[in-house]
């Protein structure tokens, strides 16, 4: 029994199987994922700093470019040492040469108007009439008492020449004489003032009619037939009409200071309308004022033209050329980069990247370019063109290299 016992134990055949050791599976495999995970780690670690480096390196070079783009870009032009015709142009504005507005002298009703604007009339035709009859009652009150004033006189010069012959035979009394001659005296004061007084209304009268002070052109007409005409009422009476004569017309021009002493009485100028129709008309230095204007640094010129066609009109824009004396050439830019400071006339100048504004002098002006003395600029200068308002000095800019190409 003790040996089946031994054979039952010792035979493999009838033993339970052994479970295997896991500890070598379970190690290899914990390896293999902290591996796995520590590259996924070091991946994720290099993503996160690539991005971080992409946008930090995007970030700078988007604040370069902002810095960059607040920088404005401008073009800019080499002053021209190219001389300048001897003829200066100036706007001008036209007038009539007499011009007028007609008001009435009388009060009344309008009776009859013959003109309308637009219509030429000569110097004493009719232009309307006003019906005054209560002026009219007045003068034939007046006529009345003229009569009768003169008649009073009559009779006071009858008594005085009779007293003065009774008073040659000391018929009466001295001072009986004496009151009759002073009341001869004091009716023939009455018949001047009652005369005085028909002249009056008699001229009042004759201001029924209107007419033409001179030849011209009706240019308003500001009146109707049965229009109510109260002559000076008010501080601003109505005119009835407006005439203005355009056979010769007035042009003021407001001449620079710096060209004040080439103007000279009798000299010639043309003009030219600014509609640019092609026109042009010579005109003749009338004359000028003969003082320089303190808040323009102007002299006013007046220009007359023989206007016998009516081509030029009151109120129209003409540019005024006059021809000056030959001047040492400076150097010439365009108008458009001038700068109107309180300072004083400035120019804005690129010098190494930025900006430098110099004062200037004007030393002829032919409109789209000016001359400036040389001393204040010179050819390699880079001037700005149409420069902001708010350009300042030691602004950085930058220059427009197309532009520059393209010069």
């Amino acid at each position: 029994m003790s040996t089946e016992m031994n054979t039952d134990t010792t035979t493999p055949s009838h033993q339970w199987p052994r479970t295997p050791d896991p500890t070598p599976e379970k190690r290899g495999f914990s390896t293999g994922v902290w591996i796995a995970l520590a590259i996924v780690a070091i991946a994720l670690v290099a993503v996160v700093i690539f991005g971080i480096a992409s946008r930090a390196s995007a970030a700078h070079d988007l604040e370069k470019r902002t810095q960059a783009s607040a920088i404005p870009t401008v073009n800019v032009i080499h002053p021209s040492a190219a001389p300048l015709s001897p003829e200066i142009s100036l706007p001008g504005n036209t007038q009539a040469y007499m011009d007028t507005p007609i008001y009435a002298r009388t009060s009344g009703y309008l009776k009859h108007w013959y003109f309308d604007i637009g219509a030429h009339v000569r110097k004493g035709q009719l232009m309307a009439v006003i019906e005054t009859p209560e002026l009219d009652q007045q003068l034939q009150v007046a006529e009345a008492d003229l009569k009768s004033t003169e008649a009073n006189l009559e009779l006071a010069k009858t008594t005085a020449a009779r007293y003065i012959n009774l008073l040659k035979t000391n018929s009466v009394s001295k001072q009986e004489t004496d009151q009759a001659t002073g009341d001869e005296a004091a009716k023939k004061a009455a018949v001047d003032a009652a005369m005085a007084n028909v002249r009056r209304l008699q001229q009042l009268q004759s201001f029924e009619r209107i007419y033409a002070p001179f030849d011209g052109i009706v240019t308003v007409r500001n009146t109707d037939v049965g229009a109510l005409i109260d002559a000076g009422s008010g501080s601003t009476p109505r005119e009835l009409f407006h005439l203005a004569a355009i056979n010769k017309i007035r042009v003021y021009v407001p001449v620079p200071e710096a060209y004040a002493g080439d103007i000279r009485n009798g000299g010639k100028a043309t003009l030219t309308l600014g509609s640019n129709s092609g026109q042009t008309f010579e005109g003749t230095i009338a004359r000028n004022s003969n003082m320089i204007d303190s808040a323009s640094r102007t002299l006013n010129v007046e220009v007359d033209v023989d206007n016998p066609k009516g081509l030029l009109l009151p109120g129209a824009y003409v540019f005024v050329h006059f021809k000056v004396p030959e001047r040492i050439a400076n150097l010439t830019i365009p108008s458009n980069t001038l700068l109107f400071r309180s300072e004083g006339l400035r120019v804005g100048v690129v010098r190494d990247g930025k900006v430098d504004l110099v004062p200037i002098t004007i030393t002829h002006d032919a409109g789209q370019m000016v001359e400036v003395a040389a001393s204040d600029l010179k050819t390699t200068d880079q001037v700005i063109l149409d420069p902001s308002d708010s350009l300042t000095a030691g602004e950085q800019v930058h220059v427009n290299q197309q532009q520059r190409a393209g010069e």
